[in-house]
């Protein structure tokens, strides 16, 4: 996968914010005094509320809110009530998570407990960041914790593991789950599914084994691990000669979703290593590209659907797995629906893994012709294979869409979703697999007068059709900000021109937005402290959080 982040010239926003915030941060504030234990019970509660108290919001992945108190009547009177800034980090991915007026943030090894009415610092966590890391990890982002009792837990950029008291801050327990050494990284917040902390890690473009493994969270004790590339004998390990599959990719690096009803957690995973040659690894190439749903207690896999076979174009499925419970064609149905990375959105039974659907957002798309009954693309051999010369291919290796968060609305069944419409110059050719170096065999590049564009989309689930399109300026490199949505018909997402934004959900129509200077590259979330709903995001190195005056 590629995130296509760089180094940015970012504004110094929070001290163009200091005296306005500062008002209204009185200083009659006391410090939040709350008590943390977070109960299977807390988690499973859909939709949140008062408390956000996962990468998500809940387990459902839908980023929906049931607070009401902003309303597509008052949101122009939001206005920014604190901003946090964190001093080693330049473009934030993190969502915080808050749980009983307690706002958890990550960046850079670095976590921080504030109170989430004023944004002061309650502790701070801190590790030094690991020299050495390629790709992805060598830019230490997180995206946020886990939290189950009064434990909270992080990845580090080399993958560890860390479980800190949610009151102080102390460290409990730490363990390497994988070895940086061989291209691991982690980014991704962990999904706590009772009592149990399940991770993946980053490094699917450098030759790494991908995985999803399970620790007490308690005692910190590995309870199990359940391979993305099949072993030699394995299901799916056709697709791996020899010891291929020791470097065939297929990482986890966004947390998955979980229906404790079926006991099911579901996760995205990514591409095949090296991203541009199949010539090494002949096949589907199973599981990458695919959602895999496992047994949360055991790792036992219990269906899997593969999106893009033998990918050649680095799109991942790590977009969220979101959970729906509605109608589907007459008849109620556990749903899962992706906005795929491949420019199609897919909606299967949940249950089974049976294929249901598959419509097509992106505009520019010349990898495939369609989607078959089975949910297989029907591959345009001709035009989308990536070659020594350079091959265009839409979408490009960014994707129709990717890792920035979707929502869903469960009243209107409407999911909100950014799209990316740009294609890309793939070459192809031969690379040995080395510790240390990037996996990609080979590269990418603009095609001449490419103009890329990004929106906003409303997909009604009920009828497969799009609502609206929010069209979004452009302003040089695009963000990753994703979306979220409330109770109230509104939605909240990070604009291409640095703004926090907010849409009618019904139209599209803009209602309100507040420019950050700085580019955004998280996803939004809400919560609520003695009955006043806020707004968080994170933009460059900083937290905002905007309530009503």
């Amino acid at each position: 996968m590629n995130r296509w982040l760089s180094n940015l010239v970012l504004v110094g926003i929070s001290s163009l914010l200091l005296p306005q915030l500062a008002r209204a941060q009185s200083q009659a504030d006391s410090p939040v005094s709350a008590t943390i234990d977070i109960k299977h019970s807390d988690l499973i509660a859909a939709p949140v509320a008062a408390n956000w108290p996962s990468y998500n919001g809940d387990y459902t992945g839908r980023r929906f809110t049931s607070l009401t108190q902003v309303t597509p009547s008052n949101v122009e009177s939001l206005r920014a009530q604190w901003a946090f800034h964190v001093p080693r980090a330049d473009a934030l991915e993190v969502t915080p998570v808050v749980v009983n007026g307690v706002m958890f943030i990550t960046a850079m090894n670095d976590a921080y407990a504030v109170d989430a009415r004023t944004g002061r610092t309650i502790w701070h966590y801190s590790r030094p960041i690991t020299q050495g890391l390629i790709d992805d990890a060598s830019a230490h982002h997180n995206r946020g914790v886990g939290i189950w009792g009064t434990r909270i837990f992080m990845n580090t950029d080399n993958a560890h593991l860390l479980c800190l008291d949610a009151r102080s801050g102390n460290l409990l327990w730490d363990v390497a789950y994988a070895d940086w050494n061989k291209n691991y990284g982690a980014t991704s917040a962990p999904l706590v599914i009772n009592g149990k902390v399940l991770v993946g890690t980053s490094g699917g473009d450098d030759g790494v084994r991908g995985f999803i493994a399970a620790y007490d969270a308690i005692t910190g004790k590995f309870l199990w691990r359940f391979w993305t590339i099949p072993g030699p004998g394995e299901p799916g390990s056709e697709s791996w000669p020899g010891d291929s599959y020791l470097h065939a990719g297929g990482t986890a690096w966004m947390p998955g979703t979980y229906d404790p009803e079926l006991n099911t957690t579901y996760w995205g995973i990514s591409n095949a290593s090296p991203d541009f040659n199949g010539e090494g690894r002949p096949g589907d190439d199973l599981y990458t590209c695919s959602v895999v749903a496992l047994d949360p207690d055991t790792g036992k896999l219990k269906w899997h659907f593969q999106f893009t076979p033998h990918d050649l174009y680095d799109y991942d499925a790590t977009e969220t797995p979101v959970l729906v419970d509605a109608e589907y064609k007459g008849k109620p149905r556990k749903l899962l629906v992706q906005a795929n990375r491949n420019g199609f959105i897919y909606v299967l039974d949940r249950a089974t893994g049976e294929f249901l659907s598959a419509t097509r957002f992106a505009e520019k798309l010349n990898w495939a012709k369609g989607i078959d009954q089975k949910g297989r693309p029907i591959i345009d051999k001709d035009n989308a294979r990536p070659t020594p010369e350079g091959m265009k291919v839409c979408p490009g290796f960014s994707g129709a869409t990717n890792w920035f968060s979707p929502s869903f609305n469960p009243e209107t069944r409407t999911l909100f979703f950014m799209s990316q419409e740009e294609c890309t110059v793939l070459l192809s050719g031969a690379q040995e697999f080395k510790e240390g170096e990037t996996y990609y065999a080979t590269g990418s590049r603009r095609p001449p007068g490419e103009h890329g564009y990004k929106s906003l989309l409303a997909f009604d689930l009920d009828t497969a059709t799009f609502r609206w399109k929010y069209l979004q300026a452009s302003g040089g490199r695009w963000s990753s900000a994703g979306t979220m949505t409330t109770a109230t018909g509104l939605v909240f997402f990070g604009d291409n021109s640095e703004s926090f934004e907010a849409v009618e959900a019904k139209t599209g129509k803009p209602l309100w937005h507040f420019n950050t200077g700085q580019p955004i590259h998280a996803s939004p979330m809400s919560y609520a402290v003695n009955g006043k709903q806020y707004f968080a995001i994170a933009a460059g190195s900083d937290v905002f959080s905007f309530a009503l005056p």
